[in-house]
């Protein structure tokens, strides 16, 4: 029975790990993630770069685009060390619980290797106020919010 219950509980785990990759922040109907720049810029460029919607990839049921074939081979290589943090929305807006958008261009930063965005450059500032607890207030409310407006 306890093996039972152990496995029921590792199947929980994994379907609340593949759900929670349906809340992606998006342009619309197209699908597109981080507002068409490439995601892996922000690491290796050090600045948002435009993606070139004829090198893409997709991951999480979103589609990312790339300057260079280069970049996108480094994404589909390590996609989850690519991906913005809160599934692309307002870092601030998930540590208080909510899903805000983010202005991408003033508001990107990479921080302990994961990559962050903010609504705007005051809550950036207020979000790095408090940036590793604002960080676990994300993380804890993250699922919630996936659970609520996830697909």
């Amino acid at each position: 029975m306890k093996n039972i219950i152990k496995s029921m509980a590792a199947i929980a785990l994994l379907t609340i790990s593949a759900y929670a990759a349906e809340l992606v922040n998006t342009a619309g109907a197209s699908g597109i993630a981080v507002g068409g720049f490439d995601t892996v810029a922000f690491f290796t460029d050090k600045k948002p770069v435009n993606g070139d919607p004829g090198i893409s990839a997709t991951y999480q049921g979103a589609t990312y685009i790339f300057a260079s074939k280069e970049h996108k081979e480094l994404f589909e290589a390590a996609p989850a060390k690519y991906v913005p943090q809160c599934g692309g929305f307002c870092a601030f807006g998930v540590s208080v619980n909510a899903l805000f958008p983010v202005d991408i261009v003033n508001t990107w930063q990479v921080r302990n290797e994961k990559l962050y965005f903010n609504l705007n450059k005051s809550i950036l500032k207020s979000f790095n106020k408090d940036f590793d607890g604002n960080v676990a207030k994300a993380d804890k409310n993250w699922p919630g919010l996936v659970e609520k407006h996830g697909k």
